[in-house]
């Protein structure tokens, strides 16, 4: 079974090709226009998927040495995300489906992060806890099999991406600002300031981060009156950064351990973050967990998720489920259960 896979939920185009759950070729084009802009633009995101849907497409084939003609089936997310960025990816979808008579299988792009971890971890299996930890969503799940799952925690206000995003805006950083943070805090001294960890002690597996951008906006303002200098990025950076990460760590590995289960996967952009991996290396072992974390490609947002899932659907419900071309794109995180 040959997919092609297509995620165009943001501002990243990744087209990605997987035979029988390996994947052959996972090319991602990024966006980098929108760094001017401090954000994403949703209109200038859906208009650069339509330029490069195409080339990307071809570029995948070519490096998986496949042809369309080897191809069996197409994938593709329709949910959550931007809604002009996914219509680019489903319509495209739909047009190889009718060129070339085959099935479309619709993905939904947190259920993608949510089984992520299987790829290239031949040792993960079921039951496990996981957390997908983006610039959109901090969600916790605890996950029996491909067709069941429930959310056990999410996020009240902001994500975690979000914080580092915003934050590092505060900073005088330029969009993305995570990956920014993450660079200067290897530099700095995370004990230096002291930022609160919003929910760490309550009683169940939420999340909030709202409170820890507003402190940082006022400890900026206070401590800063006149713009953060480059000397000051690092121990800043540092500080922001330690105060995300504990409360991602305890909050995982606690919901790990109190269901007694002993696997735990962190997906999604955020889990890219290199101090997010230190940390959770060294307290799974004092919580007795075993930590999957894809591999840096499979992090972000990308179509070899979206091609393995599929190939789970596949398997699942056969071929033919799958030529029905009525299903629709959603900016929405949730419309169909699973494999459903």
């Amino acid at each position: 079974m040959t997919i092609l896979a297509i995620e165009t939920s943001c501002d990243e185009t990744s087209v990605a090709i997987v035979k029988d759950g390996h994947i052959l070729s996972n090319i991602i084009s990024s966006q980098y226009i929108h760094n001017k802009f401090g954000g994403v633009v949703p209109e200038i995101a859906s208009r650069s998927h339509l330029n490069a849907i195409s080339l990307v497409t071809k570029e995948a084939l070519e490096h998986s040495g496949l042809d369309i003609s080897d191809i069996n089936a197409i994938a593709a997310t329709t949910e959550p995300g931007l809604i002009g960025s996914l219509v680019v990816g489903t319509n495209f979808a739909k047009g190889l489906s009718l060129r070339f008579n085959l099935p479309v299988v619709p993905v939904n792009h947190i259920e993608g992060h949510l089984f992520s971890g299987f790829i290239n971890n031949t040792d993960l299996h079921f039951p496990f806890i996981a957390l997908v930890v983006s610039g959109g969503h901090t969600i916790l799940f605890e996950v029996s099999n491909f067709n069941s799952y429930k959310i056990i925690g999410h996020t009240i206000d902001d994500a975690a991406g979000e914080a580092f995003d915003k934050t590092a805006k505060l900073i005088g950083f330029t969009y993305p600002g995570g990956p920014l943070i993450d660079k200067y805090a290897k530099k700095g001294n995370p004990e230096k300031y002291k930022f609160p960890r919003p929910l760490i002690n309550s009683l169940d597996f939420n999340f909030s981060f709202s409170g820890l951008k507003t402190s940082v906006k006022y400890f900026i303002a206070k401590n800063f009156p006149e713009g953060v200098k480059e000397g000051d990025y690092p121990d800043l950076c540092a500080s922001i950064q330690e105060a995300i990460v504990d409360v991602l760590v305890s909050k995982s590995l606690i919901a790990a351990k109190s269901r007694g289960i002993n696997q735990l996967v962190v997906s999604g952009g955020v889990s890219a973050n290199s101090r997010l991996r230190e940390k959770l290396s060294k307290f799974s072992e004092d919580y007795s967990i075993e930590v999957f974390i894809p591999e840096f490609q499979y992090c972000m947002d990308n179509a070899a998720m979206i091609g393995f899932l599929a190939s789970k659907k596949i398997e699942e419900l056969g071929l033919y489920y799958f030529f029905d071309l009525k299903f629709t794109a959603s900016p929405n995180v949730f419309r169909r259960k699973a494999l459903k």
